[in-house]
């Protein structure tokens, strides 16, 4: 089975709105992991990578393990900076991980991973077939 490891890093933006907070302005920590699909879907989107046609033809990405780690509060009308990376790819499952911190500062606010299976509509996994295993190792580069 091929598998590739690490890829280039993609940066979306990210404003913390007021439905975010608790009463102390700080990002409730269920927040983050949409945060993460945030990532990921600019990642794809702004690579060209077409998240719609490969659903078309039959695969489907649910995600089946995902971790964040804490490591300091993000607050209401934080701009913050969210760097995704795919760090692992082969024809069964693509992993990404993802780095929050505020924009234009160098600490981190919470870092984590989500691990995706390749599978049919009918949620039974699939192996990934060559040219869609191609197109995405393209964004890995």
């Amino acid at each position: 089975m091929e598998e590739q490891q690490s890829g280039r890093v993609y940066t979306s933006n990210w404003r913390v709105t007021y439905r975010m907070s608790d009463q102390m302005g700080v990002v409730y920590y269920g927040n983050y992991f949409e945060m993460f699909e945030f990532g990921r879907t600019e990642l794809l989107r702004g690579t060209g990578f077409s998240y719609a046609q490969m659903e078309t033809d039959g695969f489907y990405l649910p995600v089946t393990r995902a971790t964040a780690e804490y490591l300091a509060p993000a607050r209401y009308d934080d701009l913050l900076e969210i760097q995704t990376v795919i760090s692992r790819l082969d024809r069964l499952r693509i992993e990404f991980e993802y780095e929050i911190r505020r924009a234009g500062e160098p600490g981190l606010i919470c870092r984590g991973a989500t691990t995706h299976i390749f599978t049919s509509a009918d949620g039974r996994p699939r192996r990934l077939n060559p040219q869609w295993l191609k197109r995405i190792q393209l964004l890995m580069e």
